[in-house]
């Protein structure tokens, strides 16, 4: 009887072990799960950091560009950057602005203070005409 008994105990005290190392090795691999997702984050956040960095290059390589070909053009008495002999820049419909003396540049819109509306801005619902 005592053999059973210690028999017993026995498969009881490898349960509890067993059940024990199974939560270790659980726990160790959710710690290491987690290592992967956050190495997985660094890597993309790295990724997206570099993209950013090549993407301001590009805009100083624009701005650079934009600042060079606009250096070279002086402004007229009207303020705006346009030639006087270029007679296609702009075309305001009115013949007697678009085709004045050369020395006379058409008037401009100033849209520095215009602000472009919203993105999230919903157009008008359709009717339906059927």
């Amino acid at each position: 009887m005592q053999a059973v008994k210690d028999k017993l105990h026995d498969m009881s005290e490898m349960r509890k072990v067993k059940s024990q190392a199974k939560a270790e090795e659980k726990a160790e691999k959710s710690i290491a799960k987690a290592r992967m997702d956050v190495a997985h984050e660094v890597r993309l956040a790295k990724e997206a950091e570099a993209e950013m960095e090549l993407h301001v290059a590009k805009a100083g390589q624009k701005v650079e560009r934009e600042a060079a070909k606009n250096a070279t053009i002086k402004p007229n008495a009207s303020g705006t950057n346009r030639d006087p002999a270029d007679h296609c820049t702009m075309a305001t419909g009115n013949r007697s602005l678009d085709h004045g003396p050369a020395d006379q540049a058409p008037p401009t819109i100033n849209t520095a203070g215009i602000t472009p509306p919203p993105n999230n801005a919903q157009a008008p619902p359709v009717k339906k005409l059927f």
